[in-house]
């Protein structure tokens, strides 16, 4: 029935409450779990701004700088920036989906992202080649060299050893339901999501949870799993297909 590409590997601090039952339906994805929409205009208009800005910083020469120092300068800046904001409104979180007699499972994950600073460390290394390749030119390439390469690492060196910034973008999340939680089963209009809206008792903030579990799944897959689930759900139970606002998380 799915068509799925190579699964991702539940990391260790996560694994299945009911692994000892069969699975009858399980898969990976990742998926960016926020509104697309807005972060994809967030990211439009911030990169108009730096085009602007990198213009700006290529045709207001502080000195007699060269052209092509210009040219690269600017062109580090906007590359290191798009970096930046990219990380922030196209981040993506693995999902893992596990479905049983007894319930769905979810689990989420997102990994500190170690190609970033990949990245980094072979862009810092042939921008300075550069800077020093241009400097047996021109001296005054030097100058550049301290202020490009140097910012790419001191940039890479505040990623890579920084465990704020690592805690930040590093998150270990397990979802528990019960099929008798489940009040609706909605297929989204707008994304590849099947929603269910639970009512159940979250034991770790000790209340009543009213909300919703966004079931992401890979192009024309949501209407054969909206299907495998509505057997399971007590009689009654909605069936529609709505638009989908996705949020944040479950806490």
């Amino acid at each position: 029935m799915f068509s799925l590409s190579k699964p991702l590997a539940l990391p260790p601090q996560l694994e299945w409450k009911f692994a000892h039952e069969p699975e009858l339906l399980g898969w990976t994805i990742r998926a960016r779990n926020y509104n697309t929409f807005v972060a994809n205009c967030m990211f439009a208009f911030m990169s108009v701004v730096l085009v602007g800005l990198s213009y700006f910083l290529y045709s207001t020469p502080a000195g007699d700088e060269d052209v092509l120092y210009r040219l690269i300068t600017s062109l580090c800046f906007y590359v290191i920036f798009s970096l930046v904001i990219a990380s922030m409104t196209h981040q993506r979180m693995n999902f893992a989906f596990r479905f049983t007699q007894s319930g769905v499972e979810c689990c989420n994950w997102k990994d500190f992202p170690e190609w970033a600073l990949t990245f980094l460390k072979w862009l810092t290394a042939l921008t300075a080649i550069f800077f020093i390749f241009m400097a047996t030119i021109d001296p005054f390439f030097l100058l550049g060299a301290l202020i490009g390469p140097g910012g790419l690492g001191l940039t890479y060196l505040s990623m890579a050893y920084s465990k704020s910034y690592r805690d930040m973008h590093t998150q270990y999340h397990h979802l528990i339901y019960e099929w008798k939680d489940f009040t609706q089963l909605a297929i989204a209009t707008n994304r590849e999501v099947v929603d269910l809206k639970f009512t159940h008792f979250d034991k770790r903030l000790g209340r009543i949870v009213n909300w919703s579990l966004n079931i992401f799944c890979r192009r024309k897959q949501k209407h054969d799993v909206a299907e495998f689930i509505k057997p399971f759900l007590s009689p009654g139970v909605p069936f529609i297909k709505a638009k989908v606002n996705v949020p944040l998380s479950t806490d």
